[in-house]
């Protein structure tokens, strides 16, 4: 199943993702978003004249109730922050307002002369989950996988005891641009940025330091996790600066590449 957010005929709408003669095409349109049934199968859906995915006008994919994420979930981006691994998952919110779509600007906040780009891969709840056993299998509260670039004022986030400020700006969280469970982050799936064209991450889920169990179980320990909510699951090593005028890509293996240019404020 792999699913985008669209406009066709002047609305949003979502729509199923087939390959039509080795291209993306959306093929179907479903009546409801699929975080509100958990089974793209139950949602009624109907034909419609494909549409090549790189011709369609793409929105954000997901609306959470909030944007759970994971710090330093990769032992190399810890070192080369200065950090040692955490001894258990390191936790902080995004809000939702911070979401744009695939191609709509980041915009650099005056207040910060430090930002970052972080490519990571976002995982969709799709049902209501707390207080799991600890031999539950999570991958039943999972709808699908996408990407996120868990974009950062650097300097704000080392300045402030918490981090809300410097990783909560309006425009920093970029999600995109499909929604897929058709990937095994488990078997290992990889995630690259890319920056004005060149290489600046890239990892591989195989190097989580916490796995997608003990990240979904630890979160829902002391937090209900909604269907539609969001997990971006920590990025790999190479984070760097970007200024007005970059490219930012980023490329999960099986999603696509959710770009955006940066502007500053």
């Amino acid at each position: 199943m792999r699913y985008c957010h669209f406009q066709l005929h002047g609305k949003p709408e979502y729509g199923l993702i087939e390959s039509v003669a080795g291209h993306d095409t959306i093929t179907t349109l479903l009546s409801d978003r699929p975080e509100n049934s958990g089974r793209i199968e139950d949602i009624i859906s109907k034909r419609i004249t494909p549409i090549s995915m790189e011709e369609a006008a793409i929105f954000a994919p997901v609306h959470p109730s909030k944007i759970v994420c994971v710090g330093r979930n990769y032992r190399a981006h810890a070192a080369e922050m200065g950090n040692e691994a955490p001894k258990e998952p390191l936790i902080f919110l995004k809000p939702p307002s911070s979401i744009i779509a695939p191609g709509k600007n980041i915009i650099r906040p005056k207040v910060s002369q430090h930002t970052d780009y972080e490519g990571e891969l976002g995982v969709i709840i799709g049902r209501h989950c707390h207080k799991l056993a600890a031999n539950e299998d999570v991958r039943p509260y999972i709808l699908g996988y996408t990407a996120v670039n868990d974009f950062t004022a650097r300097d704000l986030q080392r300045k402030d005891p918490q981090w809300t400020r410097g990783k909560g700006f309006d425009t920093f969280c970029p999600v995109g641009p499909i929604v897929t469970d058709e990937i095994n982050p488990w078997a290992g799936v990889r995630v690259e940025t890319r920056v004005n064209g060149k290489v600046r991450q890239d990892g591989n889920t195989r190097d989580f330091i916490f796995s997608l169990d003990a990240i979904i179980r630890y979160i829902a320990d002391f937090m209900t996790l909604l269907p539609g909510d969001l997990i971006a699951t920590g990025t790999p090593e190479g984070v760097g600066p970007v200024l007005a005028g970059d490219v930012i890509e980023v490329t999960v293996e099986g999603v696509g590449t959710l770009r955006n240019p940066v502007l500053d404020e």
